[in-house]
């Protein structure tokens, strides 16, 4: 999707990532929430994210990635949780790769370590996307999670965008 234009998410998006989201979240497991979250939610998430981006292309958002923090300990703030969504027209055009790499250089840029992605398996493209960006698999939880009817495992993966440091690096603002 080579005409896809990227930019920083504003809450005014929230309605049309919800109107990627919602699907997502009620008929696949590849979200593990299961209620479709309100504008409110999502626009508040906008805001509480270390970066947020979405892809638009001819006036449309077609897809979002982001970043949010990866755990509450303050230790961790190093790490971000890094997860994307596509429109399902813009599903294997590249899109998908394009995003991830436009946030991978933000959270660098920022100063963050690690980057980390949970995939609902079975998930093949999910996979080969976060592979391809140099992610090597670190965990799987087994029967992480129960949503539309059955147990669902979920696999790590983990990205190091920088070396660690001692002391850690600054966290900032993309420049």
């Amino acid at each position: 999707m080579k005409d896809a234009a990227i930019r920083i998410a504003h809450p005014r998006d929230a309605e049309a990532i919800l109107s990627i989201y919602a699907p997502i979240v009620a008929d696949t497991v590849v979200s593990f929430e299961e209620r479709v979250p309100s504008l409110e939610d999502m626009r508040e998430r906008i805001a509480a994210s270390h970066t947020w981006l979405v892809a638009e292309n001819e006036g449309n958002l077609v897809g979002y990635a982001y970043a949010s923090r990866f755990h509450p300990r303050s230790a961790y703030r190093w790490s971000a949780e890094v997860s994307i969504y596509l429109a399902s027209a813009a599903r294997g055009r590249g899109l998908g790769r394009f995003l991830l790499d436009a946030v991978l250089h933000r959270l660098g840029a920022m100063g963050y370590v690690n980057a980390f992605a949970g995939i609902t398996l079975p998930n093949d493209a999910s996979i080969r996307l976060f592979e391809s960006s140099g992610f090597t698999k670190i965990a799987t939880w087994k029967d992480a999670g129960f949503k539309l009817g059955r147990w669902h495992d979920v696999g790590w993966w983990q990205l190091q965008l920088r070396e660690p440091s001692i002391p850690p690096p600054q966290l900032g603002q993309f420049d």
